[in-house]
């Protein structure tokens, strides 16, 4: 990629490794940051180098430890702006919080919301995100929002396994029109699972919509957090037949007692993407599978720095 004089992307601790890809992608170095913590755990934080009229992207997935990842992200925005860059993207392949996107009983914060108005005081721009787990919450930004999709990376690994007889599961009701553009994509049939959700992080499936004996099933979801929902949804579709099951999420959170449920379950693969790091369990399981987005990010990348349609990266 041309013309990168101008361009210059950093990040904090949350996920060196996809930034440097990112940066190995656009053919520019990544730029150099201090980053430490002081004795009574407050972030201190320098740019190292001159970004006064430069256009910024700091990558920074709000993962875990996501309070101090949001924290890194928005001092990184706040000494850009102070420092005279001309223009600073956000760059967000997790956004923590999304979950937190409506107030669904009383007296309780959109904290979605909230992560989109702090990011904006901090001084950022623009925002390059990708799958939010809902996708109004680019209308909680007063300024541009770019929403990219992991489902091509998806796409291209599942076209290479060549599954016999495919059918794509969405896990809740929720999830209908993102299953039904994979399923678009692959040329397959569609299956609905039927849960109840008592509390967070724990559901309870009810029942299968749709006939999935002699599928390979692939249920499609934008992350996997406990795993809970995806081991039950595996149960369920082998019980009414499924001749295999497969899972692909974008984000891989992964917390608790995930990857043991993941290790112990009947589920062939579990493909996520790099917009979160493994944790050396996770990465150490020979069912689960790690593609990147690194590719990917970075053309939205040069799409905003060359100021061209960003379109083209939905397919």
């Amino acid at each position: 990629m041309e013309n990168q004089s101008r361009l210059k992307v950093f990040t904090g601790s949350a996920n060196p490794a996809l930034a440097a890809a990112i940066c190995s992608h656009l053919g520019c170095d990544l730029g150099k940051i201090t980053l430490r913590q002081f004795s009574d755990g407050e972030v201190h934080l320098q740019i190292d180098e001159n970004v006064r009229g430069t256009d910024v992207f700091v990558v920074q997935p709000t993962c875990t430890p996501v309070d101090r990842h949001l924290l890194e992200l928005l001092l990184m925005l706040d000494a850009m702006r102070r420092a005279s860059a001309k223009r600073i993207t956000a760059v967000l392949p997790y956004y923590g919080y999304s979950r937190q996107d409506r107030k669904d009983r009383p007296r309780v914060p959109i904290s979605a919301k909230l992560v989109a108005s702090l990011l904006v005081a901090s001084g950022a721009d623009r925002v390059l995100t990708l799958d939010l787990h809902a996708a109004q919450i680019q209308g909680f930004f007063d300024i541009p929002v770019d929403h990219l999709y992991g489902r091509p990376v998806l796409v291209e690994y599942l076209q290479s396994l060549n599954l016999p007889n495919p059918k794509v599961v969405s896990p809740d009701a929720g999830g209908v029109e993102r299953a039904r553009a994979l399923a678009k994509r692959l040329n397959a049939p569609l299956a609905i699972i039927d849960k109840r959700r008592e509390e967070a992080n724990v559901s309870e499936v009810m029942h299968v919509i749709g006939d999935v004996a002699g599928h390979t099933c692939v249920i499609i979801d934008d992350l996997v957090d406990t795993a809970g929902t995806l081991v039950h949804c595996v149960d369920a579709l082998l019980e009414q037949g499924a001749t295999a099951v497969y899972a692909v999420c974008t984000h891989a959170v992964l917390s608790g007692a995930a990857v043991d449920r993941i290790k112990a379950s009947d589920l062939v693969e579990l493909v996520v993407t790099d917009s979160i790091p493994l944790s050396g369990e996770a990465e150490a399981s020979d069912k689960i599978r790690q593609l990147s987005v690194a590719r990917l990010l970075a053309r939205g990348i040069d799409s905003i720095h060359s100021e061209s349609s960003i379109s083209m990266l939905f397919g």
